[in-house]
């Protein structure tokens, strides 16, 4: 019988070597032999192992590894002078969609996040690795029905209790809708707490963002820009570019803004800019337009004025679907989102009770009441009892 090296095998079948090894380690290759401790004999004619899209359930532990590897071949960092490029070094369609599902999402291609991420089909572990940027897109779109699906599929997982890292990784992509809605109290207790242990290395700085989101969340801009600040250190490198580099960049200026840092602000601000814009690269400033407290505008007159009108632009349309995306959301979450006694006091309120009614009931003074009040207005985006009765029943 002829046989052929891993490489050799790779170059035929159309993927990586990596991923010939994977199929190895799993014995999915009929008839390949090891001949001795570090390499292989694989038959001529043997066929390359189902492709898991169209397989109908990867095995558990198959999709635990193959996660760990679509995730760490994700993650490797673009050519300063042109990102696309990075579409050239990989032969796997899976992995080349979730590279352009990122370059779609910066440059504010939000259709084409969508059509990526059913391009993939059934690949559990690439859909995994796609559903956070897909939610996000569905978020800036104001694609309820989307949402739904990857929630449900990513509760399912957490539910499933497969493995460390696939459920770490199915409640990092329901963080980024949580945070992105205003709901700190649905995110996991690990993103909370700052455990990162079930993430390989590279992917640390992606997870490290969401924990800076969620501080926003919270108004806790020194913990946002401690956490940004450390994440960002790394993702310094002058000849290429991190898709998480750009973010953490731009959620240092958010909390520099917030904590009335207006110098430093501005630097992080046009550092980002500086990295993103040549490249059309928009929506990490047009999605927080707001959180930049004015400062985005004076940037970009000052400084990139080509790209005032479309952030500006791609800012309407994205906020108005992301309001869309929170009323709905809220309404189907708002026991998640108030505390029993905010929605106590909430429900009391749209039944017209006085304040003073209500402060008696909970034994509390008015004065703190009103506070309560202020607060369930933030979460809601509501400023009246009229408002507040959409979502109390």
């Amino acid at each position: 019988m002829d046989y052929i090296s891993v490489r050799q095998a790779a170059d035929k079948w159309g993927v990586s070597v990596r991923q010939v090894q994977a199929f190895l380690k799993n014995d999915r290759i009929k008839g390949a032999e090891r001949f001795d401790n570090h390499a292989w004999m694989i038959p001529a004619d043997a066929q390359k192992p189902g492709d898991p899209r169209r397989e109908r359930k990867t095995p558990r532990n198959d999709l635990s590894a193959d996660l760990d590897y679509v995730v760490s071949a994700t993650v490797a960092p673009w050519p300063s002078h042109n990102p696309d490029a990075i579409l050239d070094t990989v032969s796997e369609k899976r992995l080349r969609l979730q590279y352009e599902g990122e370059l779609a999402y910066l440059r504010g291609d939000f259709e084409r996040v969508i059509r990526c991420f059913r391009e993939i089909g059934d690949d559990d572990a690439a859909k995994l690795r796609a559903c956070a940027l897909t939610m996000a897109a569905a978020i800036s779109t104001g694609d309820y029905p989307l949402f739904i699906e990857i929630e449900t599929y990513r509760k399912g997982l957490v539910q499933a209790k497969i493995s460390d890292n696939i459920t770490a990784g199915a409640e990092l992509a329901l963080s980024t809708a949580y945070v992105s809605a205003l709901a700190p109290n649905m995110v996991p207790e690990w993103l909370k707490n700052g455990d990162f242990s079930a993430f390989p290395f590279q992917a640390k700085p992606d997870v490290a963002y969401k924990r800076a989101k969620y501080f926003q969340s919270l108004g806790k801009f020194d913990a946002m820009l401690n956490v940004a600040q450390t994440a960002l250190e790394f993702c310094e490198s002058k000849d290429v570019i991190i898709y998480a580099g750009i973010y953490l960049r731009a959620t240092c200026a958010m909390a520099c803004s917030g904590l009335d840092r207006v110098d430093d602000a501005k630097r992080y601000l046009l550092d980002a800019m500086r990295i993103a814009l040549p490249h059309g690269f928009i929506t990490p400033f047009a999605e927080a337009a707001t959180a930049f407290g004015g400062l985005l505008e004076l940037c970009l007159e000052q400084e990139y004025p080509e790209y005032y009108d479309t952030i500006i632009d791609q800012w309407k349309r994205t906020f108005a679907n992301w309001m869309t995306f929170h009323n709905q959301f809220t309404k189907d979450n708002i026991t998640s989102i108030l505390s029993l006694r905010e929605y106590q006091i909430a429900s009391l309120a749209v039944g017209g009770a006085s304040y003073k009614k209500i402060a008696d009931h909970f034994h509390i003074s008015v004065g703190r009441l009103k506070t309560i009040m202020h607060e369930i207005y933030g979460k809601l985006f509501v400023s009246n009892r009229k408002e507040l009765s959409q979502y109390i029943l």
